[in-house]
């Protein structure tokens, strides 16, 4: 499973669209763990309820691959990422991080009130201003593994 992949643009209106998965080593870790707590059920309780709690917790791994992939969407008048979106209009200058930028910007240097769609295993992104006066958000800090073809994607539809 790749950690970050841009897949092929087929829906009506998306001009850039990019999944930030899990990497394989961290589902490793969390499907080390959970066997973990499978094993000492099967080891109390037996065979029956050790199968049982095996199937469910492989099944949760699933879920959680699932619930942390992170989509972002970029259509003719919408920025998506997430379950969160703006319209185009409001986005400003948009900023390439590399991982030292990021690292700062997601530490010392973050703003309260940002919106933060980062993930801790990728370390570039883009850092998005935010141009809306009833917003108080400054800017969303985006993880990407494309983030300059995202930032220009971003530019070449203003």
């Amino acid at each position: 499973m790749k950690s970050g992949s841009v897949s092929p643009v087929g829906t009506p209106g998306v001009k850039y669209r990019e999944k930030l998965r899990p990497p394989l080593w961290l589902l490793a870790f969390i499907y080390f763990l959970l066997m973990s707590l499978a094993i000492s059920i099967w080891a109390s309780l037996g065979n029956m309820p050790g199968v049982l709690s095996f199937i469910v917790l492989t099944a949760l791994l699933f879920m959680i691959a699932n619930r942390v992939t992170m989509t972002i969407e970029i259509s003719e008048d919408e920025l998506i990422i997430g379950r969160a979106h703006i319209e185009r209009k409001f986005l400003g200058e948009v900023i390439e991080l590399n991982p030292q930028e990021m690292r700062l910007m997601r530490g010392r240097d973050a703003d309260p009130a940002a919106f933060l769609a980062i993930r801790f295993w990728q370390d570039k992104g883009v850092r998005i201003q935010i141009n809306d006066d009833r917003d108080p958000t400054p800017y969303w800090l985006v993880s990407s593994k494309r983030s300059e073809k995202l930032k220009r994607t971003l530019y070449t539809l203003q």
